[in-house]
């Protein structure tokens, strides 16, 4: 646990708790709004949180070389997140043009 300096770890963590927070409050959204297109954020949302969660581990483990497979899970699941929040971008985009 001694890889980050107590400064980046409050980065770190509240990162991860303000995703989290990110998620709850478009789910949130999506039921006041009546819009489940919102919803489809909500979920896409998931894998940018497990590729933090992924640096988190890695880190609070000291980045040891036997884990290092997270750091592959890590860039394959920012990349999965990053095409699936394009994807739900579009998603709600495409619902209001048509309303």
């Amino acid at each position: 646990m001694h890889a980050l300096s107590i400064p980046t770890w409050i980065i770190h963590i509240s990162s991860v708790l303000e995703w989290i927070a990110a998620i709850w409050l478009i789910w949130q959204y999506s039921e006041v709004t009546e819009n489940p297109a919102w919803k489809t954020l909500s979920f896409a949302m998931l894998p940018a949180l497990v590729s933090a969660m992924c640096a988190c581990t890695w880190h609070f483990f000291d980045n040891p070389p036997s884990l290092e497979w997270l750091v592959t899970l890590q860039a394959s699941t920012t990349v999965i997140g990053n095409c699936t929040l394009c994807a739900a971008a579009w998603w709600i985009w495409r619902r209001a043009k048509l309303n």
